[in-house]
């Protein structure tokens, strides 16, 4: 059993009360965290334009320098949306959520466009798959038949990442799912937690919706993978992950959401086999949690790069939203943790609201839960953590993931996904190409050059 920190049980009883901070939202209130919740949900989409014109649907603003996101987070977004309506009840932003999720799929209907080839990552695209699964366990609104669908994109991309040619064959690290997909990228060397736990969790949830025993087995591959690196501990640490050749050097960097996505996954794991194995997973994991990334009276924290004077980039300061997020759904897997989980998730939520204060509207949401007050800082990011923060209270009370026998009712596809990731290649040079491009090269210089003494002319 995870016993709570003395301190942790002590914070717990700010909750008697309301939630001081400009949101206004009793904890206690199912009600008035719904209220909250979707003044927030209107917070975050204002960071976002996809739907108007002259910018591009399913995508916040970037990548830097041109924004302040990167692809993944569009994905990451829809996910937190999706939670959101389905425990909320709140169909407000459905048509929005579609687009999105359809404009990005990709050529190959696999979430891995060709236009951000040159910062594609395994995890980037495992949070689109994330959210297209997301979208099939809660029932969203089913695309035309034409239309790529919800299990088959998850499909596709779960069966991308399973080809070798993303992966490490032999040595030490072999089976390791490399963090970017293309070997031009910088990271395709690094075998790192982010990448294959995402694949472990997608696995999971796949093996669940589709009681195909495929998808588990293979998950299980991949944890038992991550546990022989020393990427996850016998204390249930997730550290970040290391490079080829042999993995080891590991990076012991350790944040919310790697721990959190294992977490939900164990949880998935744990539903369909009622192992032992994996209960004692699940509870390790979730112990693990609270003790590195609540340490702080119960209130979420990311000590690899929040303490003073403070190092996480936006993508980092989106964490703490999953990790609440994933925890709930957790609960709803493994119904036994909810003492152990949900009295976290409400210390941590209260101490998010309360410094919700900043903004013009003056209820936008800082990052820096622990200091009691707004930062001045104004992101997507910290709007989606207060929205995770917030769903994650009432969804242990509401139905479970769907699958297919419980009325999922997304169509699939187990062989979608192409089966080839390198960059496309063009064919040899050929001397008629060169001759061709010679006499092309000529023409264009002396049209050049008239040109040029033409307007020289008196």
């Amino acid at each position: 059993m995870v016993r709570l920190p003395t301190a942790l049980l002590a914070a717990c009883g700010l909750l008697a009360g309301r939630a001081l901070g400009a949101l206004d939202v009793d904890l206690n209130d199912p009600a008035s965290i719904k209220k909250a919740a979707a003044l927030v949900a209107e917070d975050l989409l204002s960071f976002y334009h996809g739907d108007e014109p002259g910018w591009v649907p399913g995508i916040l603003p970037g990548p830097p320098p041109d924004g302040d996101y990167y692809w993944w987070q569009g994905g990451a977004m829809w996910g937190t949306l999706l939670d959101y309506r389905n425990v909320m009840k709140d169909d407000t932003y459905d048509d929005t959520i579609f687009q999105a999720l359809q404009f990005q799929v990709g050529d190959d209907k696999d979430y891995n466009p060709a236009n951000w080839s040159a910062s594609m990552g395994n995890d980037d695209q495992a949070f689109w798959a994330f959210a297209a699964l997301l979208a099939a366990e809660t029932g969203f609104r089913d695309p035309k038949p034409e239309q790529p669908q919800w299990l088959a994109l998850a499909q596709a991309v779960f069966n991308e990442q399973t080809n070798i040619d993303r992966r490490v064959e032999g040595g030490n690290c072999d089976w390791g799912l490399r963090w970017q997909v293309y070997r031009t990228n910088n990271g395709f060397d690094y075998i790192n937690t982010v990448a294959n736990a995402c694949y472990f969790n997608i696995g999971a949830r796949l093996h669940r919706y589709t009681d195909n025993s495929t998808y588990g087995e293979l998950a299980e591959k991949t944890w038992n993978l991550m546990w022989r690196l020393g990427y996850i501990t016998e204390d249930y640490d997730v550290y970040d992950g290391a490079h080829l050749p042999d993995c080891t050097g590991i990076n012991k960097a350790q944040f919310s959401y790697n721990a959190a996505m294992l977490l939900q996954g164990c949880a998935f794991m744990y539903n369909v086999t009622e192992s032992d194995e994996w209960k004692e997973r699940v509870e390790g994991m979730t112990k693990g949690i609270i003790r590195v990334f609540f340490a702080q009276d119960g209130v979420a924290f990311e000590p690899s790069c929040e303490p003073p004077p403070g190092s996480c980039n936006s993508d980092m300061e989106s964490y703490r939203g999953y990790m609440h997020r994933w925890m709930a759904n957790t609960i709803q897997m493994a119904p036994f943790l909810r003492d152990t989980i949900l009295p976290v998730l409400k210390t941590s939520a209260a101490a998010g609201v309360k410094q919700c204060t900043g903004g013009g509207n003056g209820r936008m949401c800082g990052f820096h839960w622990t200091s009691g007050q707004y930062d001045g800082q104004l992101s997507a990011s910290l709007e989606m953590n207060v929205l995770g923060a917030l769903t994650a209270l009432m969804m242990p009370d509401v139905a479970p993931p769907l699958t297919n026998t419980t009325g999922g009712t997304s169509k699939g596809d187990p062989d979608a996904g192409q089966t080839k990731t390198e960059l496309p290649t063009f064919s040899p040079i050929t001397t008629g190409d060169k001759a061709g491009a010679s006499i092309l090269t000529i023409l264009i210089i002396t049209g050049a050059l008239s040109a040029f003494a033409w307007m020289s002319l008196d």
